[in-house]
């Protein structure tokens, strides 16, 4: 075995336990929007004529979703492909003592394209704050899902706007509870 087939053979291991892991992530991102847009588990496998069972692989990662399944998905919970993606950690991302995420920098046995490549946020994009374990909590309550699809069934943007900034100045009178600061 020549030392590139010996690469190739660990990149496959490697990428298929990380592959299991984005798996799960997209199942619970689709499961995430799907609940949020009050769709069933049966209603959105009926518009991407599949069965429920099918959606209940796909959310819980069991089966791995295909490019044009994820694109017909997309499409039909009206989010983009990066949608799914979104919140995800590098699979080597571990929390130090105080709970900030430490990334190591790649392994130069791995490089590649994905290392040396530009994002594709513009520059001027604000830097996302990291997804906590208590942020995935909060998403996953049924007040909050019942705050956000009421939230969206208010059909004038200056509105919805309005109301955002209303709860944002009535939460920045309460002591923060989380501690976030």
């Amino acid at each position: 075995m020549t030392p590139t087939e010996t690469r190739l053979t660990e990149n496959v291991t490697i990428g298929s336990s990380h592959a299991s892991a984005i798996d799960a992530h997209v199942g619970k991102r689709i499961r995430l929007r799907r609940t949020l847009l009050g769709l069933s588990q049966e209603k959105l496998g009926e518009a991407l004529g599949v069965t429920f069972q099918q959606i209940q692989k796909y959310e819980r990662g069991a089966n791995r979703v295909g490019a044009s399944r994820l694109y017909d998905i997309a499409t039909v919970l009206d989010v983009p492909i990066s949608f799914f993606f979104d919140d995800m950690l590098p699979p080597q991302a571990q929390p130090d003592s105080a709970g900030a995420l430490q990334i190591p920098p790649p392994s130069p046995a791995f490089g590649g394209f994905s290392d040396t490549r530009k994002p594709f946020a513009p520059a001027t994009a604000a830097p996302r704050p990291p997804v906590t374990n208590e942020d995935q909590t909060l998403l996953g309550k049924k007040e909050t899902l019942e705050l956000v699809r009421a939230y969206y069934r208010i059909r004038q943007p200056a509105l919805r706007q309005k109301v955002l900034e209303l709860v944002q100045s009535m939460s920045a009178d309460e002591p923060d509870t989380t501690g976030q600061s």
